[in-house]
C-alpha cells in the first residue's frame, strides 16, 4: 500500500516561486499515476495537475497552466509540482494523491502542505 508525503509548503510572497515535493513509499512509484490538488477551508478540493506513472504524459487544469509545472523522478520515488510567480489566492493546502491513472479514482492522499501566499 503505497503512503505518500508532501512537503515544500511555507510562508511566501507574492511573486515568488516553490517547489513542492510528493514522496511515496511502500510501493513502486511508477505503478501509479500522481495528481495535486489544493483546497481552501469552506472550498471545494480544486485538481491541479497529474502525471502519469511513466512520467510522459501530464495533465493540468485549464485555469491553472503556465504557471504550475508537474514532473517526477522514479528512482526518487518522488513528484514534484513547480509553482511560479505565486499569488495570494494561491493559499491553500496542497495535496497529492495516486491514482491508477490520471482521472481515476485516487485511493491513497497525502496530509497536505499549507502554502501561504502574503505580503
Amino acid at each position: 500500500q503505497v503512503q505518500l508525503v508532501e512537503s515544500g509548503g511555507g510562508l511566501v510572497q507574492p511573486g515568488d516561486s516553490l517547489r513542492l515535493s510528493c514522496a511515496a513509499s511502500g510501493s513502486t512509484s511508477d505503478d501509479y499515476a500522481i495528481g495535486w490538488f489544493r483546497q481552501v477551508p469552506g472550498k471545494k478540493r480544486e485538481g491541479i495537475s497529474c502525471i502519469s506513472n511513466s512520467g510522459y504524459s501530464t495533465y493540468y487544469t485549464d485555469s491553472l497552466k503556465g504557471r504550475f509545472t508537474i514532473s517526477r523522478d522514479n528512482a526518487k520515488n518522488t513528484v514534484y509540482l513547480q509553482i511560479n510567480s505565486l499569488k495570494p489566492e494561491d493559499t491553500a493546502v496542497y495535496y497529492c494523491a495516486a491514482q491508477d491513472a490520471c482521472g481515476d479514482y485516487e485511493f491513497a492522499w497525502g496530509q497536505g502542505t499549507q502554502v501561504t501566499v502574503s505580503s
